[in-house]
């Protein structure tokens, strides 16, 4: 083996994706010396994500006081790649659900502080800025974050205001003729795992607000202001987004993405891959090597271990997944472009139990699959 490729999600909880391309990365140096190793470690647009792309591609970390949740102000960061051209920020860096403290409120909290990290970014001379969704404390529709941007909502008297979830049926116009010019000109990719819509019985308020504390009537009174947005979106900005998949993504912020920046919506790995280059980085590669906590239904909607396999199955490259656990669908996930699954774990043991020796369990499995792969003469 001359060249391998390690690529893996995190496994939640127990082990970073950087700590697994670590201990891979040992495994390959023990059993095959002088073997080539490029290690991209991923996270899916939540928390984790910067980090992920400055170890991957290098840059730097930007640290910028802005807005919260719930309005003060909280120390947040994005990362710049590519010499600054590239921006990667974490929506939930501003205003993450562990930011809303012991009482969140997705009827009044806001995505403003995002706004204010995207106009940085774009300030700073990013032409692109990458979008990871996840893990909010929202559901204004983005509208925090546009407000933050220079787009201007008015109620009925007129008057400018910042919509969070409790009054968006106040929004009577908008106007995004003031969005910010820098903002206006960089290409804006939104990494983004699901497919639930913007509202309804699958959509943002009702399937993510009572995570975020919202009791059945918020849920209904969230879900309507939701409704509304949309339809102004619509006659206002020309945009319709009831039915883009996503949209209902981190309080709906999906949709605000699409309707007030242009952004386009794309599955997390497909950004991380398009950013390293990963179709270039695996033609001289023998082997990719892959992985998430769990391999199950969730996974074959293009998560991390199939979006990886079903690209280099595109130039007939091997990909092994090495995963926490397993429950999938055999057929389907070797159709997608696995060539081999690996659970981690030796023993039946409760997961309270297992996930303090997921490192040692990795470490075991893995060289275990170097040495079968090396007795095959790879």
């Amino acid at each position: 083996m001359k060249k391998a490729v390690i690529i893996p999600d995190s496994f939640k909880g127990t082990v970073t994706s950087s700590r697994i391309c670590e201990i891979m990365g040992e495994g390959i140096a023990r059993v095959f010396p002088g073997c080539e190793v490029r290690s991209i470690p991923v996270a899916d647009g939540g928390e984790g994500s910067v980090d992920a792309f400055l170890t991957a591609l290098g840059g730097e970390r930007v640290t910028l006081r802005v807005s919260g949740p719930f309005g003060g102000g909280v120390e947040a960061y994005y990362g710049l790649t590519d010499g600054g051209r590239t921006a990667v920020i974490e929506m939930a860096a501003a205003a993450g659900l562990p930011l809303a403290g012991e009482h969140p409120d997705p009827s009044a909290a806001t995505t403003y502080g995002v706004g204010q990290l995207m106009v940085d970014a774009a300030r700073r001379g990013a032409e692109k800025i990458i979008m990871g969704l996840g893990g909010s404390a929202t559901n204004d529709g983005g509208c925090g974050a546009a407000a933050a941007a220079g787009v201007q909502f008015l109620n009925a008297a007129g008057e400018s205001f910042v919509p969070v979830g409790g009054t968006l049926r106040d929004v009577a116009s908008i106007d995004v003729s003031g969005l910010d010019s820098a903002l206006r000109s960089a290409e804006i990719v939104t990494m983004c795992d699901i497919d639930n819509p913007m509202y309804g019985p699958q959509g943002a308020a009702h399937i993510f607000g009572p995570q975020k504390g919202a009791d059945a009537a918020m849920v209904e009174e969230l879900d309507a202001g939701l409704r509304h947005l949309c339809a102004v979106m619509r006659r206002d900005l020309g945009v319709d987004v009831s039915g883009l998949p996503g949209a209902g993504a981190a309080g709906a912020m999906g949709a605000g993405m699409a309707a007030f920046f242009g952004s386009r919506l794309q599955m997390g790995i497909e950004a991380v891959l398009d950013a390293v280059d990963f179709d270039r980085e695996i033609r001289d590669a023998d082997v990719i090597f892959t992985g998430e906590g769990k391999l199950d239904s969730q996974s074959l909607r293009g998560k991390v271990v199939i979006g990886v396999a079903r690209r280099a199955s595109a130039q007939g490259k091997p990909v092994i997944a090495v995963v926490g656990g397993a429950d999938y669908d055999v057929d389907a996930v070797y159709g997608e472009g696995v060539s081999a699954v690996f659970p981690i774990n030796r023993l039946p043991q409760d997961f309270a139990l297992l996930r303090g020796r997921s490192e040692e369990n990795l470490a075991f499995a893995f060289e275990n699959i170097l040495r079968a792969l090396r007795l095959a003469g790879m």
